[in-house]
Order: structure tokens, then sequence, then C-alpha cells
């Protein structure tokens, strides 16, 4: 799957795949849509379950991607000295050059952010690898259709293409692998506020929640297990 590096328009990159003409992360600001959706609504939505003491806050990221929503949560979490527990899928992942060339670090503080990147995209598959003292990372090369876990997830991060692109990804069939896969009363974040993705998500069992959405979108979607 050929890749096209391009800036958006807070001046981060996503990454853009010219043949479904989709790309990774909002042109109208991929650091700021990962913050707003992911982190703000997501990671701190999870908020009293960020002041357990050594226990885990276990994150499961539907495409791992660039990694900004990995790096995003590595950073808040050093911020507030919390651990992560953290679990992505990606069956096609990015190039040494293709991550070289991402601009995140070059926009954030502070400067050694690059190689925690760098590291998060080159570490083993399939391995937990400790990215730092608080932040676990074990990354699986699968479809989430076949994908399995072991263990039970308080967040979910729901970054797959758009349902135009993987209409298979937003069925009431993935939303109740979503479902089972979280513990009672946690949440799934994502982007899309579609209809259909809120009819699917509350046939399998969620609580839907809409949100106001990221720059140039009107909502994004807050789902919770009952």
């Amino acid at each position: 799957m050929k890749h096209e590096l391009i800036a958006t328009a807070d001046g981060s990159h996503t990454v853009r795949v010219p043949e479904m003409n989709i790309t990774y992360h909002s042109v109208h600001g991929a650091m700021r849509e990962s913050m707003h959706v992911f982190i703000n609504a997501g990671f701190y939505g999870s908020a009293s379950r960020l002041t357990r003491e050594n226990e885990p806050l276990r994150i499961f990221e539907m495409g791992f991607g660039t990694g900004l929503n990995a790096l995003l949560t590595l950073i808040e979490a050093e911020k507030i000295k919390t651990k992560i527990y953290y679990e992505a899928v990606e069956p096609f992942p990015l190039n040494e050059q293709e991550v070289r060339s991402l601009n995140y670090c070059d926009l954030l503080k502070p400067p050694d952010m690059q190689n925690i990147l760098e590291q998060m995209h080159n570490c083993d598959w399939e391995k937990e690898i400790s990215i730092t003292a608080n932040f676990i990372l074990l990354k699986r090369n699968a479809n989430l259709l076949n994908f399995k876990s072991l263990k039970p997830f308080e967040l979910i991060y729901f970054d797959a293409f758009a349902p135009t692109a993987q209409p298979e990804l937003w069925t009431k069939e993935v939303f109740d692998k979503m479902y089972a896969m979280l513990e009672p009363d946690g949440i799934l974040v994502t982007y899309c506020s579609k209809g259909d993705v809120r009819r699917a998500m509350m046939a399998a069992g969620f609580t839907v929640e809409k949100l106001a959405g990221p720059p140039h979108k009107r909502e994004m979607i807050r789902a919770r297990k009952n």
C-alpha cells in the first residue's frame, strides 16, 4: 500500500493512501484531532482510573498507524505519572524512512520524543515492550476482524479508516467485539458520529454520547459499556 506524507492544517503530518483516497488523520489538523478525540475525550475521560497506584490504565487502539495517538498518550501519562498498558493492531505498518520523516516531535517538547516515537515503531511486534518505566506497548500485526486479546481494556481508541473506506470495521459485529473487550464502565472514543455507526454501537450494548468534534467536524462519539 503506497503512502504519501502530507502536512495538515495545524502543521502536523498525516499519511495519505492515494489508492483509497484516505488519510490516517484529519487534514484539518492531525495533532489537534488526536488531542481532542483520543486524549481529551478518551484518556482524560477515564480520569477516575488515572489515579490508581501501581495499576496501569489498559488501552487498546484500533489502528496504530503513525503512532501519534500512542505518543500523545505516553506524553500525558508521563506528565501525571500514571502507568499505561497499550495494545494496538496494525496490519500495514509504516517503514523506517516514513517514521523518521514524521514531524510530530519537531512540534512537541521536549525534543527527545523522536527517539521514543522511533522506538515505538521499530520495537518487536507481538512482544510487550517497556518504552518508559510507565508505558508498556504491545503491537499486534493483525487485522481487527481476526484479532484476539487475552487482556480486558478500560479504554479503546477506535481510529479505523472511515466507514466509506472500511465499512466492515464499523458493524454491530465489530462493536460486539469491542464491547466484550472492555471492562464494565469502560469507554470507546472515535471521531466518527454517523447515524448507522451510533446505531451499531447501541445495538452492541453501548450507551452512546455525542460530544463536540475536532476542527471542521461537528460531533464525535464516546461510548460506554454499561
